[in-house]
């Protein structure tokens, strides 16, 4: 709303009166002014009448307008707009006299401004008077009047029709333009579906009669909202119950509309909902990598400013899981991270909402790379997955939320000591215990709370909060478990080798009182000759790093025990993955070295054999291969 006050004198001239003194001024656009001025005068036409040298005059949605005569004296103007401006109709005979105007707007959006009470001849007048009128829209109205043809004028009967063909127009209004037709008609929302017209003399029309006239909408009303939403819907339609022949123009609308208009709530829930279409489809695999992060800044730049809103976030969701966290997101990383953990950590967020972000989260961790992993770890996601654990327990819930927040810290703290760290800062232990407690039978879940442990065990400078009494009695009963294949007791007896390779001297300066250190290796090497070699695996190695590590520990030969195993396990169940990782880490010589140590028992060193053939082998089917 704003307020113009007019500073005249008691008796002024209306020469005198002006707001602009800008006389030479070509082009000008006022949208939405609301002007309240002293009733004895119009604010329009004091504005307008001084600028005589105007071609473009754009006064949408302003009001009050209460004459437009003054543009009689604007004798350049061939360009006028009056978009939802009200009570047109008082001024249609003023427009016609505008005899050099070739586009005019007189578009209405909603129903209390747009019918006119005789609208054929209505329109009829304003194509008469207006004889190079080559754009016109009046779009929202009943200008283009009810499908039903008009008998002839007296001149159209007075044609020899031996010679002359009736003219072909199925809005009344434009018949004398059926052989000159406009260069665009706007016919977007009029009354009777005008826009699905057959015979329209128009060569550019916007309506949403077909996939044509709603992309021309979008190019003409791109700063209308109230517009775009509908056309948004229209678009997302065509992609709903059919296929659109424009994917890329498609997406242009769509992100322009974003882009253009962030603060409209409605917008980003359509356009979200467009962009969901358009990427879900086989189509999204010619996008370039430019387009695909355009794509991802859009939605990232909605959900931060539309937070709240539920549509919009579900849409933006299932939109960006279509693409790759490594290589379509590596340059809005870190702004993905910030907006997931805000959805994430919301208690009342919508269920399946929370389950998609929780998803890309633990995508983002499980595909970051060292440097990767503690930035992630930087912006507080372990703080907050412990805490979406604490809330499922106090409800005694166990659902895919919870096992995801537990794999996604596994993948965090995944040779990260930093991450490591923050779960055990954070209370972590504790929420283990709880779990374990609480749902002792939940095999994924045990599954990942252990392959986080194994990681928290694997820093050495963290070992020492491990060797309690207390988790140290969890980790023995764990070795028995068949939960989850051999995981669960898998990992369960690499956090104790990592424990014991610290040596004697360790375990006697913890807490530790009940448990005697070398029972707790007895027990560990019993689980280890319990499993099968052939057992699949659920876990993902990047390095043997860890695992090699142990091999160096010469006064524990159980820690060798549980470490080559692993090898031998990994390189015979999946060679084409571990035996190249094995060689480019020198575990080679590490365990021919092994195998000189007088430490090492049979078994031992017979893994340790099986491990070195595996990758001799493995190496020979590769070389013979190749020369195939």
């Amino acid at each position: 709303m704003l307020l113009f006050e007019l500073f005249m004198r008691e008796e002024p001239k209306e020469t005198e009166m002006y707001i602009l003194k800008t006389p030479n001024l070509r082009k000008l656009i006022f949208k939405g002014l609301e002007a309240e001025v002293p009733t004895h005068c119009d604010f329009f036409s004091v504005l307008l009448k001084p600028l005589r040298m105007l071609v473009h005059l754009d006064l949408s949605s302003c009001s009050p307008i209460k004459d437009l005569s003054c543009l009689k004296s604007l004798e350049n103007l061939t360009s006028l707009i009056l978009y939802d401006v009200p009570k047109l109709h008082k001024h249609i005979t003023t427009i016609c006299q505008l005899k050099k105007l070739r586009h005019l707007d007189i578009s209405q959006f909603g129903e209390q401004y747009s019918l006119y009470d005789d609208p054929n001849q209505v329109l009829r007048k304003i194509i008469e008077s207006l004889p190079h009128l080559t754009s016109l829209d009046i779009s929202g109205t009943n200008l283009a009047g009810p499908c039903v043809q008009e008998r002839l004028t007296p001149e159209e009967l007075s044609l020899d029709w031996n010679t002359t063909s009736v003219p072909l127009s199925d809005i009344p209004g434009l018949r004398k333009r059926s052989d000159n037709p406009l260069e665009f008609l706007g016919l977007y929302g009029t009354l009777h579906e005008a826009c699905y017209r057959h015979h329209i003399p128009a060569k550019r029309i916007s309506g949403d009669a077909n996939e044509e006239q709603i992309f021309t909408a979008a190019q003409v009303y791109y700063d209308r909202p109230e517009y775009l939403l509908e056309i948004l819907n229209n678009l997302a339609d065509v992609f709903r119950y059919s296929s659109c022949s424009n994917l890329k123009l498609a997406l242009d609308v769509a992100l322009m509309s974003m882009d253009r208009h962030i603060h409209e709530k409605s917008i980003q829930s359509a356009g979200s909902a467009l962009l969901y279409y358009i990427v879900r489809g086989e189509e999204k695999l010619n996008f370039g990598i430019y387009v695909k992060r355009k794509i991802i800044r859009t939605l990232l730049d909605a959900i931060c400013r539309h937070e709240n809103d539920r549509t919009m976030l579900r849409n933006s969701c299932l939109t960006l899981i279509h693409f790759k966290i490594s290589q379509d997101m590596i340059l809005e990383y870190e702004k993905l991270v910030d907006v997931l953990l805000c959805i994430v950590s919301k208690d009342h967020q919508d269920k399946f909402v929370q389950q998609i972000s929780i998803y890309m989260l633990n995508s983002l961790a499980c595909e970051a790379d060292g440097e990767q992993k503690k930035i992630i770890g930087d912006r507080g996601t372990v703080e907050v997955m412990l805490q979406l654990i604490e809330i499922h327990l106090n409800r005694i819930t166990c659902d895919e939320v919870m096992e995801t927040a537990w794999s996604t810290m596994w993948n965090l703290t995944d040779e990260t000591p930093d991450n490591c760290k923050r779960f055990l800062d954070g209370r972590g232990m504790e929420l283990v215990l709880k779990c374990l407690k609480i749902f002792p039978f939940k095999a994924s879940l045990l599954g990942n709370m252990m392959g986080l442990l194994g990681n928290v065990a694997e820093v050495k400078s963290l070992r020492p909060r491990l060797m309690t009494e207390e988790y140290l009695q969890m980790f023995c009963n764990l070795l028995d478990s068949t939960s989850d294949g051999i995981e669960v007791s898998y990992n369960a007896a690499g956090i104790l080798s990592h424990i014991a390779s610290d040596g004697v001297e360790a375990w006697r300066e913890s807490s530790i009182i009940t448990f005697k250190r070398e029972d707790v290796l007895k027990k560990m090497v019993q689980a280890i000759e319990r499993w099968h070699l052939d057992s699949s695996r659920k876990i993902h190695y990047r390095s043997f790093e860890p695992i090699l590590r142990l091999l160096h520990v010469d006064h524990t030969p159980e820690a060798h025990h549980w470490a080559v195993w692993a090898l031998a396990n990994l390189t015979r169940v999946y060679p084409e993955k571990y035996c190249s990782l094995i060689k480019s880490e020198n575990g080679i010589e590490l365990l021919e070295k092994l195998l000189q140590n007088p430490v090492c028992c049979k078994k031992i060193k017979d893994l340790a054999n099986m491990v070195i053939e595996q990758c001799k082998s493995f190496k020979a089917d590769e070389t013979n291969e190749e020369d195939t």
